[in-house]
């Protein structure tokens, strides 16, 4: 009989999704979505019949599962996603600007068995927080599905949810759209989930050459990388940048800021430009298109973070705790 993992989460993201679907080729998962205070009972239940707990990101739900599985004498897991340890006064980012949430985090990774980061820069965040050990294993990208097109047009994709304003600047789409009236020439797309209140504003704030395209399933936001010759992600924070990724296994020349783990994800082979710099963003991604570095880009995915890479740390990792 395979053994059992409770997977605990708040929203069933892609990357969770594909973590889930890795587990379950060797475990039953469990999945529980934890929506609040009112779940808890049920969470219970859950661990008390599961070998481990594993929840992604360490906010409520994971100090409740990591509390139970305590109490239980579980093996609790934590896989950071970046906002749950950041924390940016300056644009209002991240879960541990609040007071409360400091001290919460604090104790539940403080408490896990064990705690992953997604990226170096991810760990070093978490380690502002607790002094334990931190281990680093990166997401991974479908190197099978996403793979170079027939060709590339001269157009950059860049994909964002918008739910509410602030992530506008988080996100960095106010300097990808003033980079964007520099060169408008250029045909830019912007897709991820946004809130229709937020799809009305980026359509007012963005210039003619950009367009907005919303929420694409998993097929189009492939055909959509393999179309385009540059893949921009100009954040003010990213702890990976999964979607980055998977525009260089499609053969994507990768332009981003210099901020979060974006650095870390395209090495040498696209461009770094300084955060808030638009005309750099401008210059790099006017050169990105004369000189393309799609097949050095996805080289790095294949070399560094494939997801084959990631199941195999993810169940050496969870096999040690059984």
């Amino acid at each position: 009989m395979r053994p059992r993992l409770c997977l605990v989460y708040q929203d069933l993201a892609s990357f969770v999704r594909m973590d889930a679907e890795i587990l379950a080729k060797y475990f039953t998962v469990e999945q529980i979505q934890f929506r609040g205070p009112s779940d808890v009972l049920r969470l219970a239940r859950r661990i008390s019949t599961a070998a481990v707990s594993v929840s992604w990101f360490a906010l409520g739900h994971a100090t409740a599962a990591v509390a139970i599985s305590r109490v239980l004498r579980k093996p609790s897991v934590i896989f950071l996603g970046g906002w749950d340890v950041a924390a940016m006064p300056e644009i209002g980012y991240g879960a541990m600007v609040g007071r409360s949430r400091i001290r919460k985090t604090t104790w539940t990774l403080r408490n896990a068995t064990v705690v992953f980061a997604v990226s170096e820069t991810n760990r070093q965040e978490a380690r502002r927080w607790t002094n334990r050990e931190v281990i680093t294993i990166p997401l991974g990208v479908d190197v099978d599905y996403f793979v170079p097109g027939d060709g590339k047009k001269p157009v950059v994709a860049t994909s964002a949810s918008v739910t509410h304003e602030a992530t506008i600047r988080t996100k960095g789409l106010d300097i990808l759209f003033d980079a964007a009236r520099q060169i408008p020439q250029v045909r830019f797309k912007l897709f991820g989930r946004h809130s229709s209140e937020m799809a009305r504003v980026l359509r007012v704030l963005a210039p003619s050459n950009v367009d907005i395209m919303g929420w694409l399933e998993r097929s189009d936001v492939r055909s959509t990388l393999q179309d385009a010759a540059v893949y921009a992600q100009l954040s003010a924070h990213e702890s990976f940048g999964l979607t980055a990724a998977e525009a260089m296994a499609c053969g994507c020349t990768p332009v981003v800021s210099d901020r979060g783990a974006l650095p870390e994800l395209v090495g040498d082979s696209g461009f770094v430009v300084p955060y808030g710099d638009a005309a750099a963003a401008a210059s790099a991604i006017a050169i990105a298109l004369e000189t393309p570095k799609g097949p050095k880009a996805r080289s790095r995915i294949l070399q560094r973070f494939p997801l084959a890479l990631r199941q195999e740390r993810l169940l050496r990792a969870i096999e040690g705790l059984l």
